[in-house]
């Protein structure tokens, strides 16, 4: 009786220890359910940490014509890079030309991208931009300048260099200007956040300003954009507008085309 008794109690021992396992194992596995359920409520709550690759180097996927469904034939893909391939006609463009944009809007957000021009090149990155029937795309919204400035009429242009790369085209120049020579890759940026927008280029803030206020107001009103009541009203009602690259007659490339939204 007394080794039956001893059983007894190894066996209720034993089974104590089995239960005491199965129990930390089970809460072990209910917290990594509840840590992996809490870091996908961070990641959906924390949205302006993820950056959205707006070209992939490889196809057109979101972009089209401006005011058309397809994607101009002027257009192609070279090396990892979106070229337009120039007519050397200027704004009147190639027979399959003209400006492109990515089929969404955006509001707040940082844009960054790589360009280079070819010898005399010009183009731009447009931002905010409404599409209008009729209307080109220029006369809804604001202007990144791309520019070879040692080449290209513009740089000499305008006021105060605002027609040279990075500046605000037509508008304000941008400081300093460190743009590359034409063929030479440079880094270009946007960011626009509740109506304050900053241009960077080649890792260097040249332009601020401040639109919808009194002095974009008039800053555009003493400008040729005067009579042009989008662009006064850039990013239309809610503020937000399309990504737009310009054909301007010239070889120009764009890559690694990426936007965080704010």
């Amino acid at each position: 009786k007394k080794d039956e008794s001893f059983m007894k109690k190894i066996f209720y021992s034993v089974s104590l220890i089995a239960m005491s396992a199965m129990m930390f194992t089970a809460c072990g596995n209910a917290n990594k359910q509840a840590n992996t359920t809490e870091a996908a409520a961070d990641s959906v709550a924390q949205p302006q940490e993820e950056w959205i690759t707006l070209f992939d180097g490889t196809s057109f996927n979101g972009w089209r014509g401006y005011n058309r469904t397809d994607m101009p034939t002027a257009w192609t893909i070279e090396d990892g890079a979106i070229k337009i391939n120039g007519s050397g006609m200027g704004e009147a463009g190639a027979k399959d030309g003209g400006d492109i944009i990515y089929d969404r809007k955006f509001k707040d957000f940082e844009l960054t991208f790589e360009w280079k021009v070819s010898p005399g090149g010009n183009s731009g990155v447009f931002y905010l931009a409404q599409e209008i029937p009729g209307k080109p795309i220029y006369e809804s919204a604001p202007e990144y300048q791309i520019l070879d400035n040692e080449r290209h009429p513009d740089a000499k242009l305008g006021k105060n260099g605002n027609r040279k790369s990075a500046s605000l085209y037509d508008l304000v120049p941008a400081n300093p200007q460190n743009a590359k020579p034409a063929g030479e890759w440079n880094t270009g940026g946007i960011m626009v956040y509740q109506g304050t927008v900053v241009h960077s280029q080649n890792g260097e803030n040249v332009v601020e300003y401040h639109l919808w206020t009194d002095d974009w107001k008039k800053m555009v009103a003493d400008s040729k954009f005067k009579d042009w009541p989008e662009f006064l009203n850039a990013g239309g009602e809610n503020h937000e507008g399309y990504i737009g690259l310009q054909d301007h007659g010239n070889d120009v490339w764009f890559r690694n085309i990426k936007i965080r939204i704010l």
